[in-house]
């Protein structure tokens, strides 16, 4: 077991598909983590891990250096923070770390908030998904002092590579406009091989040969032929979550005064499949509600 004397105690709020293998990844380093999940099969995977874990979230994070949230929305992560018992739980001189896809005008509220009780906000959203995450491969977005990245550093270096984005809350808009062009390269994709098969193309092909040539993205390169192509639709990424993403952006520009006209259409398309599609749908299967809103598609996957 590795020494954990020199690393600062870890609460971890949130072991969703995300959060279980990153929490995990820290156990394995040496970290002393305890978990907190409203589901308790999720708090059973990670105990089963070495994690300690707790009733509460006030409890989990009692006591921590580094508290490090991966919750679903700004809306759960401001509910969280602003509890009276997690507010009184939190100590003086502790660093909370918001790994969420969170609204960043609302990461700079709170860290306003909390660094007057003289608790620091860190924001460090993740691109890389649930394979990312086991291998520890993600890519950390963080906005914060850099006094406070560097300090975080080897924590965080624990799942993936670190790169500062500038101050609190630049994390947050650079994971919200990358979310935004992966989901609009994903629906042009889909669209682009639609039309390649109708002319006679083998989808497949079309992947391999774009990969090779300037139109290539993280959808050619690795959406495509890992979740759609053999139609499995299995990232481990919501499509309801990739939605909340993008509207972040294109919201953020609005308030800025950027016109983004293009993006704004991409969201209304997307909110369309939600709409149609399950709760449950992974954020791939863009793709084939894309292909089957044409009734006599012919592209065959799987």
């Amino acid at each position: 077991m590795p020494d954990r004397s020199d690393r600062p105690s870890v609460a971890f709020v949130g072991l969703g598909n995300m959060g279980t293998p990153m929490s995990v990844r820290l156990v394995g380093a040496g970290y002393a983590v305890t978990g907190f999940d409203l589901s308790q099969d999720a708090r059973a995977a990670v105990a089963a891990a070495g994690a300690r874990t707790a009733e509460t979230a006030a409890d989990a994070v009692r006591g921590a250096d580094v508290v490090i949230l991966m919750l679903p929305s700004s809306t759960v992560v401001e509910a969280v923070l602003g509890d009276p018992t997690v507010a009184d739980a939190l100590a003086e001189g502790s660093t909370v770390v918001d790994m969420s896809s969170s609204d960043p005008l609302s990461t700079r509220r709170l860290a306003a908030g909390l660094g007057s009780r003289g608790v620091t906000l860190v924001d460090a959203p993740v691109s890389g998904g649930v394979k990312g995450a086991e291998r520890g491969k993600l890519t950390i977005m963080v906005g914060g002092a850099e006094d406070d990245v560097e300090r975080l550093s080897a924590l965080l270096e624990t799942m993936g590579t670190v790169r500062r984005a500038g101050p609190v809350g630049a994390g947050h808009a650079l994971k919200a406009i990358n979310n935004l062009l992966s989901a609009t390269h994903l629906l042009a994709t889909a669209e682009g091989v639609l039309a390649g098969e109708r002319f006679g193309l083998d989808p497949a092909v079309m992947v391999e040969l774009i990969n090779a040539s300037s139109g290539r993205s993280g959808s050619t390169d690795n959406k495509f032929p890992n979740f759609v192509l053999p139609g499995t639709y299995d990232s481990g990424f919501g499509m309801k979550l990739m939605v909340k993403d993008m509207r972040i952006a294109v919201d953020l520009a609005q308030e800025l005064g950027v016109a983004s006209p293009l993006s704004g259409s991409a969201v209304e398309i997307w909110e369309r499949a939600v709409e149609e599609l399950p709760d449950t749908a992974d954020h791939t299967e863009i793709a084939r509600w894309t292909f089957e809103r044409t009734a006599d598609r012919k592209l065959v996957t799987g």
